[in-house]
This record gives C-alpha cells, sequence and structure tokens, in this order.
C-alpha cells in the first residue's frame, strides 16, 4: 500500500479524535499519507498555511516535551495560533465544570488539544463543546503517539500490515494505543509484562476483535523473549510514568528483566527497529547501545509527532478544501 499517495477523502468524516478505536483503518491510512506529505513540504521548505486564523486552545493538566512543542509549532506552521493553557491558567475542575469549560472554550478557539489524566475528561470536552477535540495523552490511551510510531514504521518498511511489533514493558497508555492501532491496520502485537502490570482485558479484547477482521494476531505474555522473537519492531516505554513516582523502586525491581539490551534485540527480525517514545532512562528499560544505536528510529519518530499532529488538526479543524498534494 502506497501512503505516500493514499487518497484523502475530503470532507474527512471524524470531528475529534479521543482513541483509535473510533477510527477505521481507512481515516488512520488518511492520517499518515497526510503526514507524510505535509513532512515533506516541510523539508523542502514549501509553505503550507491550511490553518490560517485558526486557534487551538492547548490544555496540558500534564506537563510535556514533544506534546507542547509539536503540536505549538505545528499550528504554527499551518498558519494558525496555539494558545497554552496549564491547570494554573484555567478553572477546570476548580470550580468550573467540564461542560461549561467546553462550552465557553468553543465560542474561543477553533479546536482543542487536552493532556490530561482522564479520558473522561476529553470525552466530556468532546461532548458538551462544539469543535473538535484531540486527546493529547490520557491515563487510558495516546493516540497522536501511536500514529507517529505508524508513520515511522511505515517510513522504515514500507508496509504496516503484517508486521510484528513487541512491546516490552508496562501495559500502560502507550500499550493500549498500540494494541488498539496496530491491530486496526493489521499488525501483530506481542506484549510482554510482569504478572500483575498487563493491559487492560477490554483492551485487549478490543484489539482482538479488530483482529478478526484485519488478520492482526494479539499476544500478552510474562516472556520478553517470547514477544521480541521475530519482532520487526521493538518498542518499550518508561517503566514509571507520571503519577507513579512513589512506586519508582518496587518497579525498578519488577521490571529488571524487561529491559531492551543487546541480547533481546538479537532475538528480533534482523532488520527491526527499535522505537520508544520519549522521554528515556537510558540503562533501565533500555541499554544506550541500543537507543543510540543503528536501529533506532527513536528521533525520527519524535520528529513526526510533529507531522503526524499537523495532519491531524489539518483534518479535524480545517475545511479541507485546500488539500491539493
Amino acid at each position: 500500500m502506497d501512503l505516500y499517495n493514499y487518497n484523502i477523502k475530503s470532507p474527512f468524516i471524524k470531528n475529534h479524535l479521543l482513541s483509535l478505536e473510533d477510527y477505521t483503518a481507512d481515516e488512520i491510512y488518511q492520517l499518515i499519507s497526510l503526514a507524510l506529505k505535509l513532512k515533506e513540504k516541510k523539508k523542502k521548505g514549501i509553505p503550507h498555511p491550511i490553518l490560517k486564523g485558526k486557534t487551538l486552545g492547548m490544555i496540558f493538566a500534564k506537563s510535556s516535551t514533544r506534546t507542547r512543542v509539536s503540536f505549538e509549532v505545528g499550528i504554527h506552521q499551518l498558519g494558525g495560533y496555539g494558545l497554552f493553557l496549564s491547570s494554573a491558567d484555567i478553572q477546570l475542575g476548580r470550580g468550573e465544570t467540564i461542560e461549561d469549560t467546553a462550552k465557553v472554550l468553543s465560542r474561543y478557539v477553533d479546536g482543542i488539544m487536552i493532556r490530561t489524566f482522564d479520558q473522561e475528561d476529553v470525552e466530556a470536552l468532546a461532548k458538551y463543546g462544539s469543535i473538535p477535540v484531540i486527546n493529547g495523552l490520557t491515563d487510558l490511551f495516546h493516540p497522536c503517539q501511536i500514529l507517529a510510531d505508524l508513520m515511522t514504521i511505515y517510513e522504515a518498511k514500507a508496509r504496516l500490515k503484517g508486521l510484528k511489533l513487541a512491546y516490552i514493558g508496562d501495559g500502560n497508555n502507550v500499550a493500549h494505543s498500540l494494541l488498539i492501532g496496530c491491530s486496526k491496520v493489521g499488525m501483530d502485537v506481542a506484549i510482554a509484562c510482569p504478572n500483575g502490570y498487563e493491559p487492560q482485558e477490554e483492551i485487549v479484547s478490543q484489539a482482538q476483535d479488530n483482529g478478526l477482521s484485519s488478520g492482526s494476531q494479539i499476544s500478552i505474555v510474562q516472556d520478553p523473549k517470547k514477544a521480541a522473537t521475530g519482532a520487526d519492531v521493538i518498542y518499550t516505554d518508561v517503566w514509571t510514568s507520571m503519577g507513579q513516582e512513589d512506586e519508582i523502586q518496587d518497579r525498578k525491581k519488577v521490571f529488571e528483566p524487561y529491559q531492551v539490551n543487546s541480547r533481546l534485540f538479537f532475538l528480533a527480525s534482523p532488520d527491526a527497529i527499535f522505537l520508544h517514545c520519549l522521554p528515556a532512562h537510558r540503562g533501565e528499560e533500555v541499554t544506550r547501545e541500543i537507543i543510540d544505536g543503528s536501529k533506532s528510529w527513536v528521533f525520527e519518530e519524535a520528529e513526526n509527532r510533529l507531522h503526524v499532529q499537523k495532519a491531524i488538526m489539518t483534518l479535524l479543524m480545517g475545511d479541507n478544501k485546500s488539500l491539493e498534494f
């Protein structure tokens, strides 16, 4: 499948990005295709002010380097304006309801990106507002990251369907969205994590249901070697996420056997690539020789957050009449 020349339908039928479970494979391909085209324009220095005059409200209950910079730079490159709103700047959850916040912001801005704790807050903003809402991360899902991951895998492998991705580590929001996103496009997913740290059963079940139509095979195991064997992509994340700081020492002990190192990577396909959503803790979840080695696509992956989020904003916030690439 040639995603560089994939058909981007106009108008794009989705109003929000809350979870990739809401998206079809075709809609995911459209987003990735547009991201590839926008990346090419950026590399060639071709202006593309598709969202001229548009404003994106960016709500951050959780801080982030990549999400903040990529969305703010991205909306600027599209000709719009990014308005940063920290939890100290607005009264969301501190005396003003989400319903009221959604209705008020809908009269000021053209779209909302929110990075927060509860998935329910993102869904409530979409329910009560009248503008597009983009999930920049919750404790349950991280759809923007996984779209960038799929874009990166496609750049490295020239395909998605039939590949195997092995995720080694905590069954967290990244693992959840990898399960959903990869199963939508027909990639096999093997998750290796310690007992008690598995992805939520409901998410695994959703991914398995997706696999019935896409051909994706889903497996949840405790042995990282079993997951990594024959994988085309090895993926990991930090062992301790934001809000779990009091568990750091316990988690280090539990996850020590799940480090991605040369011994584990040797079991993967000879041309396997390494991905990590960052930030990374070298010497913990991954060794320096892997993340900084020739197999690592980590920084291309990080850059692709910019391009894929520009595609998301364009298709959700734009009129889509000027998408002539």
